[in-house]
């Protein structure tokens, strides 16, 4: 009995001996306490929650080698493996969870919406939505800062850049040929179908290391990855009509859209200022196929196609007949995408795009035909460390081949260069805390071409302030090979180059943006030519150079008025060049000092409606007149232009549209032409280069088919 008793009591002893008390206290990077938190022995039942001071403790009967975790919301969780006597009085720090809504981000030059996106300030949708854009993005992206209103134009000018200097992405992969061609002074449009895509990425500079060739921005667009439900949509235009397609399987989809534009009956009642032989007619069509695998992979096939066909006489005060131009084109472009995720956090997308460009053109007596063969490849990885560090590097190869055959009268000429571009580039994130974060990366090119290979460092900055407020900066050096008009007349030449210096401030809170942005931008080794026009026989250089800086502000509201919402955007851009031809430094003629605009959307509950407004306001650009001694000495008045739409809802899946471009019908003139001689009084006579039109009205009725019978095209107007 005694002998029992004696190895009762040893065995409690040695159970009491065996017990360990795990003890400490949680704290955050500030030394705070943690209260809450919960810390426990991986592997068992043994832990409990830190209280007031964060301090927390009990016992366990596990021995050796142990894990200890705590863990607690909007931080990320803790694990150390030591032996369990080491975890005695232990201070466990946790570390911001960096992945939370309120974290930072780093974003200075860049404007992002869609499903990603933690802050709007552009919907994809607002593409479409916005009085005057009509349709186009590019019409819409204008209401942003850091745009320059070029009305004639119609394509992208940023922070001081000419259209060139920007280029465009379709799920990472270059599109060569971004806008449908057209005649002076009449603006081209963007070819791709707003309806297609589901996020935007607006960079007006500063932008990741992964994209290339652009000196001012990228505009990075991301198609839908599966569509919500099958539908046809039907678009009865008083330009045209449009149908769309989208059908679903079991892993796949469809959807096409198809349009035809003729502006003959248009011109019938609404003539501009041009003599039309053959109005605007074109043929366009895109389809996007998706294909998910089971390992989550997604393969997506995007394809477009567009024809265009017109030909005018356009007034010239040194013809007295005027200028013959015609044109046709074709364009075909297609891009595939693929997605994965592998093993052990490992991503990778890859991709292939091809564009097919030929241009027959008809100038006065002049008959030119371009043709441009270009193709993007490109494979990136992605390793995802932790919350707090991801890796992103790849490679991409872009091929070039432009033909160019003039003949008129007395010369006929084939003109052509074929340039290879082999990249590379290595990026990272790094998030100090869900306050602090940076990108740094690197990006490597070489052009065939120039034979020359160049580094472009680029690195941001952002700092959370406070809790609905940030600060970034970023800084980057960009190269991008000299123009097509003058790479197939020559090619000594060394790439273009420009660095970027950016500050921003963001404030967000409930619905509102607020984001002002000041950058400075240095252009170096710029084309210059000693001719009127970039001619074969022009002597060409790179030595040019220049500067731009300003100032950017953009405010937007969803949430003080009931039932709008409405943006505001403000520019101001000090930029000169001495480029092309220039005799010195001056500030280019597509640049204006101020840009301003104003977007309103309100939805009339009783009325079944939307209005919209949008005021377009931009200080006169700068032109030489030969009166008078200088170069671009003159500047030509300030632009305006108010907009209106209008959208009633039939039915739930039927809308009637209206729209008018320059609703007050404002005079603007955005430069002026002059002669080439003298008249008696030895001046030289000018005519005011203005719009075609003072006004463009639009009329539609869109029709939705689809088993959600309340789904409409609303949003999409």
């Amino acid at each position: 009995m005694k002998i029992l008793l004696l190895f009762l009591f040893t065995l409690i002893q040695a159970n009491i001996i065996a017990q360990e008390t795990v003890s400490g206290k949680v704290i955050d990077n500030q030394g705070k306490p943690v209260i809450g938190a919960n810390v426990y022995i991986k592997g068992t039942y043994d832990g409990t929650a830190t209280n007031e001071e964060g301090i927390f403790t009990f016992e366990t009967d596990v021995i050796g080698e142990q894990t200890l975790v705590a863990s607690s919301i909007s931080y990320e969780a803790f694990s150390k493996t030591a032996h369990i006597t080491t975890f005695s009085n232990f201070i466990i720090k946790l570390k911001d969870d960096v992945n939370t809504l309120d974290a930072v981000t780093v974003n200075a030059g860049t404007f992002k919406a869609g499903d990603n996106a933690k802050v709007t300030a552009l919907k994809p949708l607002d593409i479409v939505t916005t009085a005057g854009a009509l349709g186009d993005f590019v019409g819409a992206l204008q209401t942003l800062p850091g745009t320059s209103n070029v009305a004639e134009d119609g394509r992208l000018f940023v922070r001081g850049g000419d259209a060139e200097e920007t280029q465009i992405f379709v799920d990472g992969m270059r599109v060569f040929t971004p806008y449908s061609p057209s005649a002076n002074n009449i603006p081209s449009r963007g070819r791709l179908s707003p309806f297609l895509f589901k996020g935007i990425t607006f960079s007006t500079g500063g932008y990741s290391a992964e994209y290339g060739q652009a000196l001012s921005s990228v505009l990075l667009l991301n198609s839908v990855d599966e569509p919500q439900e099958e539908k046809t949509e039907i678009a009865i235009m008083s330009v045209g009509v449009g149908l769309g397609n989208t059908k679903k399987w079991n892993k796949s989809s469809l959807s096409l859209n198809t349009s035809y534009i003729n502006l003959a009956p248009y011109q019938k009642l609404y003539s501009d200022n041009n003599k039309w032989h053959k109005p605007v007619e074109s043929l366009g069509g895109e389809a996007v196929y998706r294909y998910r695998f089971n390992n989550d992979g997604l393969l997506k096939v995007y394809g477009a196609y567009s024809a265009v066909n017109f030909d005018l006489t356009q007034e010239d005060i040194n013809e007295i007949d005027g200028l013959r131009f015609g044109l046709k084109n074709r364009n075909l472009y297609v891009n595939t995408s693929y997605k994965d995720f592998l093993e052990k956090d490992w991503s990778i997308v890859t991709g292939v795009s091809f564009a097919n460009d030929r241009s027959d053109l008809k100038f006065s007596s002049a008959n030119i035909t371009d043709i441009e063969n270009s193709a993007h490849f490109k494979f990136t990885l992605n390793k995802y460390f932790s919350s707090r560090y991801k890796l992103n590097f790849g490679a991409e190869y872009f091929i070039t081949n432009f033909t160019e055959n003039y003949n008129d009268e007395t010369i006929e000429n084939e003109y052509g260069f074929a340039n290879n571009i082999f990249s590379s580039f290595i990026e990272t994130d790094i998030f100090f805390s869900k306050n602090l974060a940076t990108k740094i990366g690197i990006r490597g090119e070489y052009s065939e071409l120039l034979q020359e290979f160049n580094l472009s460092p680029r690195i941001s900055l952002a700092y959370k302030s406070g809790a609905n407020s940030q600060f970034s900066l970023a800084y980057g050096q960009f190269f991008q090979n000299p123009k097509n008009e003058y790479l197939k007349f020559n090619t000594d030449f060394t790439a273009e180059n420009t660095t970027h210096w950016i500050a921003n401030y963001q404030y967000v809170k409930n619905k509102q943006i607020f984001r002002a942005e000041a950058y400075y931008k240095d252009y170096n080794d710029l084309v210059k030519f000693d001719t009127p026009l970039a001619l074969p026989i022009s002597t060409y250089s790179n030595s040019g150079n220049g500067y731009a800086k300003g100032l950017d502000v953009f405010w937007r509201d969803n949430k003080s008025i009931k039932n709008t919402e409405y943006w505001l955007s403000y520019s101001f851009l000090d930029t000169e060049r001495n480029y092309k031809n220039y005799p010195t430094n001056a500030t280019p003629n597509f640049a204006s000092k101020h840009n301003a605009s104003l977007v309103i959307k309100h939805w009339i509950e009783d009325w079944k409606s939307q209005i919209g407004l949008s005021y377009n306001f931009a200080s006169g650009r700068n032109y030489t007149d030969p009166n008078k001694s200088g170069f671009l000495n003159e500047q030509a008045k300030n632009f305006n232009s108010l907009n209106a739409n209008y959208a009633y809802l039939i039915s739930p899946q039927k809308i009637l549209y209206f729209s008018i471009s320059n609703v007050l019908g404002t005079k603007n003139v955005n430069e002026y032409q002059y002669a080439n001689q003298t008249n008696t009084d030895g001046l030289f006579d000018r005519r005011a280069i203005t719009p075609a039109a003072d006004r463009f009205f639009f009329i539609g009725f869109f029709w939705t088919i689809s088993d959600n019978k309340n789904d409409n095209q609303l949003d999409n107007l």
